[in-house]
């Protein structure tokens, strides 16, 4: 017999007056629709007119079991919004992929069998896809939104597709509510915008009624969703996976990608502005990176953990919303991966490659997780309909590069030519058809199965709120007040009162003080309850590898200085800042007045490499300002000028100036301090280039 129910959600109840033409109306997120005097919705059902009873769940075996295929609910819901787009992606359109490969520095063997996990020192061709979420193909690169982290490894075993972000958990438990994150996060329906943002009210609506989103709501919140280059985000899996061993013995696995170059974020006012001034800012930056050679490089690590040790975590690792901290299980890092060769066209690598999770090779297997689940189904059919053919696997960039061949014929776009009049297995009418491989083939991991099969959510799923107190908690106070601020201003742009008062409730589960400054900052007359939670909120350590700015790497690889220069600078000076910022493995630009560049005080001409009023300080990590006494002046009356060296100051770079430089920071009205350094200091500011100077930052902007 079948259960037909929910566990393990939080329910929330609320009023909302006057959004429905049928009167008030009362939700349950992850329950049931509660009615109220005054109106009634209308029933939800299929698209044949069969009435939901649950819209939350996925048909499972049993409550921690794999999801059912005969789910005709999910199938329906996930396929229709698979065909909303064509061609483009509904998700993840706007990308920058690279080719390059992948190489194992430490075996796996005790635990896969998998051949690209234990043959240390192979090289195994890939090819990366990191794109943003909410935003159309037309969209600019540096919205505060999540970022798709996708690997297509070319293994000697067929293709395996490593489908995952730059946020380690996700909005959902469960693959039947992807259709309605998306819908509540792309632009309204009715206006057509906001397009790529999260600042509006169909969002927040989704948000404040979905409790198990708080956790990734703190990361999106987070400087994490404005990274200053796709070269400096980590990279996740998200779910568990299996791994399983030549004894049939499988080990859950959770994989992560680290950066070369560490983590680096920009500023929000910063990340705006760099919108205005090049939409391709993420795109460029990589194509710049691997044509002059410094390859984009990730370290591959893997969390390793049995069932034993999972039924002791104080968290269910099948639930997407939640992440294993490193401190509980600490990374293996077994390789690396290096981007070396950008694709000879876009459109034939970047925009055809075609990814599914459900692309693994033998060794390696799924886990439950039911948002994992659903995946596996749709990403398959998103492809059929983006590509428009069940032959997509023939195009180049998605072609295995080892041998591969079955019984599968004709249908549109078909380019092979299969020879021989047997097309089926078994046979006995030809000696070289393909068959079955019982040895060396894929096998299942042997997970036993049991229990009543229903639309449930494990009790183990219903923490909401303790790994996003873990998140904040564990940031430094530089980047809690980022993550207050984004939440005052998202929230700013939300229309309904009781949205944003919904929001400041489930705020007082996460942290109090988080609560009481985003009340603040929205000018609430009084704090609004906090919900019911489904469980306790547990206290659990603070997790320093959560941080960005604790973990920012002591280097200026990777990075750009911009010199602002004019007729009359001191050649010399400009050579021994450039010379520096090189040697610290720094890209250095000349930014002058006019795009040919400046005559320099010893009457040499220093040729530019963009003009002043089309590349403003924003574009750089650090910059120098050298300018004669003349050219300070006449550059004090020019507001690009203003806005170069007043926006380096606001975003909190180091500034080194000569006397020139001096006197337009001060037409600029710009302050000093330890940031601010004479050009006589060349240590100095290649020292202060490598960081934020994050004390200034209160005194520049007022945050929550």
């Amino acid at each position: 017999m079948s259960k037909e129910k929910t566990t393990g959600n939080s329910e929330i109840r609320r009023e909302e007056k006057g959004s429905s033409p049928t009167g008030d109306r009362q939700l349950a997120a992850g329950g049931e629709l509660h009615q109220i005097a005054g109106g009634a919705h209308p029933m939800l059902t299929t698209n044949q007119g069969v009435a939901l009873s649950d819209d939350q769940n996925s048909l499972k075996a049993n409550p921690h079991g794999p999801t059912l295929l005969e789910d005709f609910i999910l199938r329906e819901k996930i396929t229709h919004f698979d065909h909303e787009r064509i061609p483009e992606r509904i998700v993840h359109a706007r990308a920058t992929g690279a080719h390059g490969f992948f190489e194992l520095t430490a075996s796996l063997q005790q635990y896969t069998t998998a051949r690209i996990l234990t043959e240390v020192g192979e090289k195994t061709p890939v090819f990366t896809r990191i794109s943003t979420v909410a935003g159309g193909a037309g969209s600019v690169d540096t919205p505060r939104d999540v970022r798709g982290f996708a690997v297509k490894f070319y293994t000697k075993e067929g293709n395996w597709d490593l489908v995952g972000n730059n946020v380690p958990v996700f909005f959902i438990q469960d693959a039947i509510k992807f259709p309605d994150l998306i819908h509540a996060v792309k632009m309204e329906p009715d206006r057509g915008f906001p397009q790529s943002a999260t600042a509006h009210d169909t969002f927040w609506d989704y948000i404040s009624l979905t409790p198990e989103s708080m956790h990734m709501v703190m990361w999106i919140m987070s400087d994490r969703t404005l990274p200053r280059s796709l070269r400096m985000i980590e990279g996740f899996g998200v779910h568990s996976f299996r791994l399983i061993n030549a004894a049939g013995e499988s080990t859950f696995v959770k994989f992560h990608w680290r950066p070369k170059l560490g983590l680096q974020s920009t500023i929000w006012d910063e990340t705006v502005k760099i919108c205005g001034a090049d939409q391709d800012f993420h795109r460029r930056d990589m194509f710049d990176a691997i044509a002059a050679g410094n390859f984009p490089e990730w370290e591959f690590a893997v969390q390793l953990f049995n069932q034993e040790e999972a039924d002791r975590f104080p968290f269910d690792h099948l639930d997407a919303t939640k992440l294993i901290p490193e401190e509980l299980v600490p990374l293996k890092v077994i390789g690396r991966m290096v981007l070396d060769r950008w694709p000879n066209n876009f459109f034939a690598d970047t925009e055809q490659v075609a990814y599914c999770p459900g692309n693994i090779v033998p060794g390696i297997d799924f886990s439950n997780d039911p948002l994992l689940q659903g995946r596996l189904f749709s990403y398959i059919d998103t492809q059929l309909s983006r590509l428009g053919t069940p032959n997509f696997h023939q195009i180049p960039i998605n072609a295995p590069k080892c041998p591969f061949g079955n019984h599968q014929r004709d249908g549109q776009m078909q380019m092979e030519q299969p020879a021989g009049r047997v097309s089926y297995e078994p046979s006995s009418l030809s000696e070289n058809s393909p068959r079955e491989s019982p040895a060396k083939g894929f096998h299942s991991a042997a997970i036993p199965e049991t229990g009543e099969k229903g639309r449930i959510r494990a009790e183990s799923f219903a923490d909401h709120y303790s790994q996003a107190r873990q998140f904040y908690l564990s940031q430094t106070g530089y980047e809690q007040t980022h993550i207050a601020s984004a939440l005052v201003f998202e929230l700013s742009k939300v229309e309904h009162l009781h949205v944003r008062e919904a929001i400041v409730g489930h705020l007082r589960h996460i942290e109090e003080e988080l609560a009481r400054r985003v009340a603040a900052g929205l000018a609430l007359d009084k704090m609004p309850d906090a919900p019911a939670a489904a469980a306790p909120v547990r206290e659990m350590k603070p997790s320093p590898a959560l941080q960005i700015i604790g973990k920012m790497k002591d280097t200026l690889e990777g990075r750009a200085i911009g010199i602002l220069i004019a007729d009359g600078s001191d050649g010399a000076v400009i050579e021994k800042i450039k010379k520096a910022a090189i040697g610290a493995g720094a890209s250095v630009k000349i930014v002058a007045p006019k795009v040919g560049g400046a005559k320099l005080a010893d009457g040499s001409l220093q040729a530019a490499d963009g003009q002043l009023a089309g590349t403003p300080s924003v574009l750089f990590d650090a910059v120098a300002v050298i300018l004669s006494d003349e050219s300070a002046k006449k550059l004090s009356m020019e507001g690009a000028a203003i806005d170069f060296v007043r926006d380096a100051f606001g975003h909190l770079k180091a500034i080194a100036v000569d006397k020139g430089g001096q006197a337009l920071l001060k037409a600029a009205n710009v302050g000093q301090d330890a940031g601010v350094v004479d050009c006589s200091d060349i240590d100095a500011f290649i020292a202060a280039a490598k960081t934020r100077q994050w004390d200034r930052e209160k005194s520049v902007r007022i945050l929550a």
